[in-house]
């Protein structure tokens, strides 16, 4: 893509994959037709193979010049779906499975490029025993953790009237140090800058050097602390540095596709901080291919 640098290989690390069992789990939550609730979203309905979700993704991050994206399955159960997304598209996307450990599950690591934890989400602390045989598979595969920190909002949820029985005690980074520090060699990913945990993301990021911070969403947490992204950049380049950034949207679905205005203004903020080429190649797509094919 060409940018203020010149032409880079931009890749996003968070997009999530809203196969067709996503819209099936959500009718049988909510007592509503599939039918019922693509109308309500006003989104696409995709079609059962997620295969060909997969190249629809495919053809919208070509029309952007996005040339790789990790894909996150949409519920825990879900990774066959993102492994055929990965499958048909071969060397275009890193396919992460959603991983509730306290849930009894089948789930065996095969194929993920890495796992996704959202303790809040499904009322667990990353201490429980549960969490420990999940982690030594991710270390034993080379896989990469992805746990959701801060403020947890699922929007599809609140637009179809749904609960979102979310625990924040779950939320902090912080709980993450023991963690991040037993297992050095793998990659931990906080999304969102920590999604109004920014404080406590950095002090994580700053103690392990194997925790990365995913810069996706509009990080609306922002209005918590009076924060502008230009600063959040700022902070997380002087501590974290820009080894250790991983560019996202947190794209989800059609007929709006990638969100191109959260790129626009990542770019633009990197660009006003005078970051260097080399440095803006692995924030926005380097770093991520690295801890993705690195083992």
């Amino acid at each position: 893509m060409n940018l203020p640098w010149g032409d880079l290989a931009v890749a996003d690390a968070h997009i999530h994959f809203f196969s067709r069992r996503f819209f099936e789990a959500l009718s049988r939550q909510s007592a509503k037709s599939v039918d019922e609730i693509v109308a309500m979203l006003g989104w696409q309905l995709p079609l059962d193979d997620p295969a060909e979700l997969a190249r629809a993704w495919a053809r919208e991050l070509d029309r952007h010049g996005v040339s790789q994206a990790a894909l996150i399955a949409s519920f825990p159960g879900d990774e066959n779906s993102v492994a055929a997304a990965a499958a048909a598209v071969p060397g275009r996307f890193f396919p992460y499975a959603m991983v509730n450990p306290v849930a009894a599950s089948s789930f065996s690591g095969q194929g993920m490029r890495a796992i996704c934890l959202f303790p809040a989400m499904h009322g667990y602390s990353l201490a429980d025993p549960a969490v420990k045989p999940v982690l030594d598979r991710a270390a034993s595969l080379g896989q990469t953790v992805f746990v959701h920190c801060g403020v947890l909002t699922v929007g599809v949820r609140r637009k179809l009237g749904l609960p979102s029985p979310f625990d924040m005690r779950f939320s902090n980074p912080v709980d993450l140090h023991s963690i991040a520090l037993r297992y050095p060699a793998t990659p931990f990913v906080v999304p969102h800058f920590g999604a109004g945990y920014f404080r406590e993301a950095l002090m994580l990021a700053d103690l392990c050097p194997n925790v990365y911070l995913d810069t996706s969403s509009s990080n609306s947490w922002m209005r918590y602390e009076g924060l502008d992204l230009r600063t959040v950049f700022q902070r997380a380049l002087a501590v974290a540095g820009p080894q250790r950034l991983l560019f996202g949207t947190d794209s989800s679905f059609f007929p709006r596709g990638w969100n191109r205005a959260v790129f626009d203004e990542q770019v633009r903020v990197l660009e006003e901080l005078g970051v260097s080429a080399s440095d803006a190649a692995g924030i926005l797509g380097g770093n991520l291919r690295k801890i993705s094919t690195e083992t």
